[in-house]
């Protein structure tokens, strides 16, 4: 499964992209099939501090439940609020229409130490074999 370029993704399966010097995040397509039918999502208030590694909401499914976990560090600018009552756009479109929010990063270099989408396929191979 293939993950697309234009991104850096973390061991946890969320994705960042930057836009217009904002950190959009979301979580995998690999992530969306691991949890199966979503059931509810809890994110943050824009505003938030967040820091690199750190829990920042969580994601439930009718089997399990899931901490999101920020890739970089900085304030959360917008969230994607849509998604608590729409959780389909996750599903049918988790690098696209379902991001998460949006981080105003305050250490960009935190950008490099987060996987290659060819890293992070390697990585979800592993597990996947584990």
């Amino acid at each position: 499964m293939e993950q697309p370029d234009d991104r850096r993704y973390t061991t946890t399966h969320e994705w960042v992209q930057i836009v217009d010097d904002l950190a959009v995040v979301g979580i995998t397509q690999h992530a969306v099939a691991q949890l199966g039918d979503l059931a509810f999502i809890d994110l943050p208030e824009s505003g938030t501090e967040v820091s690199r590694g750190d829990p920042f909401g969580e994601i439930e499914s009718t089997k399990t439940a899931s901490q999101l976990f920020a890739p970089v560090s900085g304030q959360i600018v917008e969230v994607h609020t849509a998604l608590i009552e729409e959780l389909q756009r996750i599903v049918e479109s988790p690098f696209e229409e379902g991001w998460l929010v949006r981080i105003q990063p305050s250490n960009p270099a935190e950008l490099e130490d987060l996987l290659s989408s060819a890293e992070y396929d390697r990585q979800v191979v592993a597990e996947d074999d584990a």
